[in-house]
């Protein structure tokens, strides 16, 4: 069963979830579908996390993926890769700083098809 983003008007999201689940399907793995079909859901159910909290959750370098927004209030310190659906500009620059990376969702989903050793954080 295909997954088609129902009720998104914003182009990037839409392309986003297709890209996700070409790529899962692709591979056959469930990981990004997951992430794919949280994006397709309601608003209210995605993930927006401050780099303080990432900062207590993770350790140096995991990948770490955020169906949602990453935001920049706190301190980060850690040296991972982050991606999210969408970033603050001082979360970006906080990132970037500290020599962790920033992908976006389909960036990671080319670089790690199989999405092994990725952790989903909400």
């Amino acid at each position: 069963m295909s997954l088609k983003p129902v009720n998104k008007e914003n182009p990037a999201l839409k392309e986003t979830i297709e890209e996700l689940t070409k790529i899962s399907r692709e591979n056959g793995t469930t990981f990004w579908r997951d992430i794919a079909e949280r994006l397709n859901g309601s608003r209210k159910n995605y993930s927006s996390l401050n780099l303080g909290k990432i900062d207590s959750l993770v350790k140096d370098g995991e990948t770490v993926v955020i169906a949602g927004a990453l935001l920049g209030t706190g301190y980060f310190e850690k040296k991972a890769t982050l991606s999210a659906l969408s970033v603050s500009k001082s979360a970006q620059e906080k990132v970037a700083k500290v020599g962790s990376t920033f992908k976006t969702l389909v960036e990671l989903a080319k670089e790690n098809p199989k999405g092994t050793n990725i952790r989903i954080l909400r």
